[in-house]
């Protein structure tokens, strides 16, 4: 049995006061959204509670779908780093970036070159998505959607090649005499209808396809800041669920839109793995507790 945490958009902060050149950018609308709203929407504090609730529970390890950073500066990349130690050290925690870790050209390198130890796959590479980490029974797969955009753009995109890398993986993962439990991890919603336009992963239709061919056993992510199910044909009539998780640092909203995090149990079954999962996070009482099960399985097509 192994136990798998996932967390995501913690939108870590504060910010540092940005000098005017690194304003000269799509940075100068982010800093006005975050001083406007954005930094009383995400509550460290509240994150902080989070974090320690998760560690105070039973796992194996962490998986985080991105957006450490607001809008790209070189000081929030230290911050990032400070934010993923105190997760856990870099083998217990694997992460992979969002559009707002990509904020602005050269963002993500510099965040990369700071928390390239969480992206390490089992080869040592850092920073090459998509990567491949064992752990146990689980097979975690790392891919990156995170683009720069225009001011006002959050979408993202894998590319061809990424995405038939990606490929090349879950099938060879399949084939192995014992085949671990493939679990993949990216930013965007990773399906056709999963985001708003301007917001969508640009290429989704592209890993949809692909994930019909080489199937998966849970694809998690984040983005959207709300508790979300879905679900995608593999092969053989099967079903993958696509989760995401809200905002590990939302105060705000509806019940599927405050902060929490989604705890899996994976256990090898007769006809491959069996998937629960179980949601904790600030509840309705205003307090970090379990919130519920989370739905994980769809009939099979006929």
């Amino acid at each position: 049995m192994f136990r798998l945490v996932h967390l995501t958009d913690p939108h870590v902060g504060p910010l540092s006061r940005p000098r005017l050149r690194q304003l000269l950018s799509k940075r100068a609308t982010g800093y006005v959204n975050w001083r406007r709203g954005r930094r009383h929407a995400h509550d460290m504090d509240l994150l902080a509670a989070l974090v320690a609730d998760l560690h105070a529970q039973s796992y194996d390890h962490i998986a985080c779908t991105g957006d450490l950073c607001n809008i790209g500066l070189p000081s929030e990349w230290a911050t990032s780093k400070v934010f993923l130690e105190a997760l856990g050290a870099p083998e217990a925690v694997s992460f992979v970036p969002g559009n707002h870790d990509a904020y602005v050209r050269g963002s993500l390198e510099g965040l990369l070159a700071a928390c390239g130890a969480w992206t390490a796959g089992d080869d040592g590479t850092e920073g090459v998505f998509p990567y491949l980490r064992r752990r146990g029974p689980v097979a975690l797969i790392g891919l990156s959607s995170a683009i720069p955009t225009k001011p006002f753009v959050a979408s993202g995109r894998l590319g061809p090649a990424q995405i038939a890398a990606a490929e090349q993986l879950l099938t060879t993962l399949a084939a192995e005499a014992e085949p671990p439990a493939r679990v993949v991890m990216i930013h965007h919603p990773p399906h056709p209808g999963g985001a708003k336009p301007g917001r969508e992963l640009k290429d989704a239709a592209a890993f949809t396809a692909m994930i019909g061919r080489a199937g998966a056993d849970l694809i998690l992510h984040g983005h959207n800041h709300v508790g979300m199910v879905n679900f995608i044909a593999g092969p053989a009539g099967r079903f993958v669920p696509i989760i995401g998780a809200p905002s590990a640092s939302a105060r705000d909203g509806f019940s599927h839109h405050r902060a929490s995090y989604n705890l899996y149990t994976i256990a090898k079954a007769s006809d491959g793995y069996a998937i629960t999962g179980h949601e904790r996070g600030l509840t309705p009482a205003g307090i970090i507790g379990e919130i519920g099960a989370i739905r994980l399985h769809r009939a099979p097509t006929s």
